[in-house]
Formats: structure tokens, sequence, C-alpha cells
């Protein structure tokens, strides 16, 4: 898992599980924290996601909210949508939406 950093944007690359979570919340937790600004994260190049990184994007979702901020995902492609969608996930958690094309 690789984790950037740009501007209020948390940018992810790679497998986000179990194996990445507490490397992922700390980073989200550093930025909530850090800055007065509300955080994107970035899951375009998210390549697999599980149960207990969905988990991590909900509390951390709760916990922005919490501290007047405002979490939102962005980039969540087919697998990362179906995860979402499957675990119910996707009451808790904001997903940008996309334009469609012309």
């Amino acid at each position: 898992m690789e984790i950037l950093t740009d501007g209020p944007t948390i940018l992810l690359s790679g497998d986000f599980d179990v194996r990445s979570t507490w490397e992922v919340r700390n980073a989200i937790y550093e930025h909530l924290h850090g800055h007065d600004e509300d955080v994107v994260i970035d899951l375009t190049d998210v390549t697999a996601i599980d149960m207990t990184a969905l988990k991590v994007l909900a509390v951390a979702t709760r916990q922005a909210s919490r501290a007047g901020h405002h979490l939102t995902l962005r980039g969540c492609g087919p697998s990362v949508r179906r995860m979402l969608t499957l675990t119910r996930m996707s009451r808790m958690v904001e997903v940008e939406r996309v334009a469609a094309s012309a």
C-alpha cells in the first residue's frame, strides 16, 4: 500500500486490506488533525479492498464529522463500489459522484 498526500487529498494505491489498515488509519487521522479542511480519500489506484479497510473508512468518516470535517471517497472503481454496496457501507461513507460522459 502506497499513501501519498496532495493538499486535502490522500491518495492510496495497491491492496487496501487488513495488512495495510493500520498504516492508512494513521495517515487519515494525522491528516484530519493536521488540516482544517475537508479530506478526500482517492481510491482510484486501489486494486482490492476488504471489509476491515471499509470499516476504517467508515470510522474515519464518523471521526471527521465529529471534528467538524467532511470525508469523501473519490475514484471508487467497480470492485470498491461493489464491496461498499454488498457490505452496506455505502450508507455510512460519502462517495464522490462521477459526472456522466456525454
